[in-house]
């Protein structure tokens, strides 16, 4: 093949390597908008970390699990500020241009951005994020074919960037230029805003991202060069590339991977100028060498292919048809299969009809050469589309437009200000009027006012006095209720002991049965004095908490009440979860409140009844809930059963004795561990008691000890 058509071969493709780098500086240019932003946004310190995480999987090619890390953290954030929604629009955005190529939904974050944009709080941030938006909404633009749209935004992030002195959004939109100045073919103006893209980056906290950028430069300076034939400028540019990443190489060995995919890339673009100058022998290991890099697994593959096209067509030109080409295009035909490339598969088919023509085999020939003209018009179609749009000219009218639109705003503003000038006059002369009267009243005013203020003090101070003395009064009942139920327990507990040890004497049935009714009532008694004493400690006492298996918890509990439900022949049914879960609670509280529960469910269930607890979590809560099929909770009651002594006791239905406390305690338990308490009547008969405790208490556990 002439070395002629072997060039427009390597225009049109570089053409395709300019998208997919285009696509990648999609993600550069994000990544270095952040790396600004990190340094002059205000994130909340909630969302800072979550952006040096997802900023990092970003960079590393795991894109996808940092969006999802990106979602689930942001859901867990109290009241995201402007710069944090304004960032995760921006990641997926990333997202959806980059990894789905799907510009149309990459379209509607960008247009969410610069909704948020508008709503910023300072100029610093109103300049930084609208720039940001306007030039991601032109790259969507862009990758749709909607020309004028693109050129719009560029331009409008340009005006603002420029008239802020912002030097990061006139080098984000200085290589937009370029690369459009590229695509169009006029590749010594491609240069010169490459080279001023280059001179006005500033550094920022993503070194990075500061080195792929600089890097990516200096490599499209260098296929500028090429396409304008000055091979010598290209090749300078390549290897002073090359250079710069082994210079750079020690800072990132964590991103080795990448950094070799762009060696990869910069091997195959010096090739073509190697070609140029019929350097065929070292054009050739170059290609094998950008060909192995970019083949590996997650590496640039359609990069690869491009390579392995070039390579195809060097052996074309060498005449080594037999020895090298067919098999290098069986093994490229396999590639696309899981690497879809237009560009690569058109030059693909024509390489087949040039393999088959020097076979004879005609036929074939010509079958592959008509599938490589469709493809060939397809992709000349979208380059006739872009070179048909005249940039400089859209950009003029679109400056010219401005102009015109500030010069009608002017005189706007300007009719404005007579309007408003006159209404002021007269607003002037009203507010002297009123201000003379106001200031004949104002010195009654003035003395009603300090009159209130003194009695308002007064009311004040008699609150203050009133809430101490009810914190005091309140205060000292709970120490009279506990002095009191204290000195109780042991004198009512020694008659517990006494009569059960008198029961077991030689006694008449009835002087037995006096006994038994004594010792029954001592023992109720004791059992509401311990209520009350838990009811008096619950506010005050400090809760130790542990991470329990709320699994075990439960199981041992339900186990231990089983003779109690065995005394009803009732039977209690446990689901419990298949994954164990920890939560930081207090082991005896948490104990208390389940067993009061089913203590309950086994109180007011018939006998021969069930018992059911269930267990069942998601990401932020446990929910246990006990179910009875026992006799309810009537309408008249259900406000009342969570009160401390409420009306809503009621004896068991084997006649046991309830205090009413049980459930306001196991409230107050649950409350204080964050979590929910309530009841709801079967459909058919009994009740359902639920409990919600947090996971959240074990992960602000697990912070604080680190």
């Amino acid at each position: 093949m002439p070395l002629t058509n072997f060039n427009s071969f390597v225009l049109k493709n570089t053409s395709y390597i300019i998208q997919g780098l285009f696509a990648l500086l999609v993600l550069l240019s994000i990544s270095s908008c952040q790396g600004k932003k990190a340094e002059s946004a205000d994130y909340s310190e909630a969302f800072k970390p979550v952006f040096d995480t997802v900023s990092i999987l970003f960079a590393t090619n795991r894109v996808e699990r940092g969006l999802y890390y990106l979602d689930s953290s942001m859901s867990r954030i109290n009241n995201p500020n402007i710069d944090d929604k304004f960032r995760t629009f921006g990641f997926h955005y990333v997202y959806w241009k980059r990894v789905k190529s799907d510009n149309k939904k990459a379209l509607l974050y960008a247009d969410s951005m610069l909704m948020l944009a508008k709503k910023s709080i300072t100029q610093k941030q109103y300049v930084s994020n609208y720039v940001e938006a306007n030039l991601a909404i032109g790259d969507a633009y862009f990758s749709m074919l909607q020309y004028n749209n693109a050129y719009r935004h560029y331009f409008e992030g340009f005006r603002v960037g420029k008239n802020n002195m912002n030097n990061g959004a006139l080098s984000d939109y200085s290589y937009r230029m370029g690369m459009i100045l590229y695509k169009m073919g006029h590749y010594k103006l491609a240069a010169g805003y490459f080279k001023e893209s280059y001179r006005l980056g500033i550094p920022t906290r993503d070194k990075f991202a500061d080195f792929y950028r600089i890097q990516e430069l200096l490599d499209n300076i260098g296929l500028s060069f090429k396409h304008n034939d000055e091979p010598d400028s290209a090749i300078l540019y390549f290897n002073k590339d090359l250079k710069y990443i082994d210079q750079s190489t020690p800072a990132f060995k964590d991103r080795a991977g990448m950094i070799e995919m762009a060696k990869g890339v910069i091997y195959g673009n010096k090739a073509e100028v190697l070609i140029m100058e019929k350097n065929y022998n070292d054009a050739i290991e170059l290609l094998k060498k950008s060909i192995a890099i970019n083949l590996k697994k997650g590496n640039d593959n359609s990069d690869a292919e491009l390579a392995e096209i070039k390579l195809a067509q060097l052996y074309v030109d060498k005449n080594e048809i037999d020895n090298n080409l067919f098999s290098l295009l069986k093994n490229l035909k396999l590639q696309f299969d899981s690497v879809k490339n237009v560009d690569a598969e058109a030059d693909w088919n024509r390489l087949m009809s040039r393999y088959y023509e020097n076979k004879k085999e005609f036929p074939k020939a010509i079958k592959y050469w008509q599938v490589y003209n469709t493809l060939k018009d397809s992709s000349i179609k979208k380059l006739n589309l872009l070179k048909e749009s005249d940039v400089n000219e859209q950009l003029t009218n679109f400056e010219k437009q401005y102009q015109i639109d500030n010069l009608r705003d002017h005189n706007k503003i300007q009719q404005f200000y007579l309007y408003v000038a006159v209404m002021c006059a007269l607003m002037g002369l009203v507010i002297i009027f009123l201000i003379f009267r106001n200031w004949k009243n104002s010195k009654h005013d003035v003395q009603i006012v300090n009159a209130l203020n003194k009695q308002i003090n007064i009311q004040k101070e008699n609150l203050e006095k009133t809430l101490e003395e009810l914190k005091s009064s309140s205060l000292e009942k709970d120490r009279i209720l506990r002095t009191v139920a204290h000195d109780l327990r042991n004198p009512i507990g020694g008659i517990a002991s006494l009569t059960l040890f008198m029961a077991d004497d030689d006694y008449t049935e009835e002087q037995k049965e006096l006994i038994n009714l004594i010792n029954e009532t001592s023992n109720n008694s004791l059992e509401l004095i311990n209520e009350i004493l838990e009811v008096a400690n619950n506010d005050s006492a400090q809760l130790n908490k542990e991470l329990v298996e709320i699994n075990s918890l439960i199981s041992r509990s339900a186990e231990l009440l089983r003779f109690k439900a065995a005394e009803k022949n009732q039977e209690i049914k446990l689901d419990l979860l298949e994954n164990p879960e920890e939560l930081l609670i207090s082991r005896e509280k948490i104990w208390r409140v389940i067993g009061n529960l089913i203590s309950n469910a086994i109180k007011f269930s018939p006998v021969n009844g069930i018992i059911y607890v269930k267990i069942s979590a998601d990401k932020n809560m446990v929910k246990i809930a006990v179910k009875d099929d026992g006799i309810g909770i009537p309408e008249n009651l259900k406000d009342k059963i969570f009160n401390m002594f409420t009306e809503a006791k009621r004896p068991g239905t084997a006649g046991e004795k309830s205090f009413g406390l049980g459930l306001s305690i196991s409230k107050q338990i649950i409350e204080n561990h964050e979590g929910k308490i309530w009841f709801e009547n079967n459909d058919d008969k009994g009740t359902t008691f639920y409990i919600i405790l947090p996971k959240l208490a074990r992960e602000k556990a697990t912070l604080s000890k680190n």
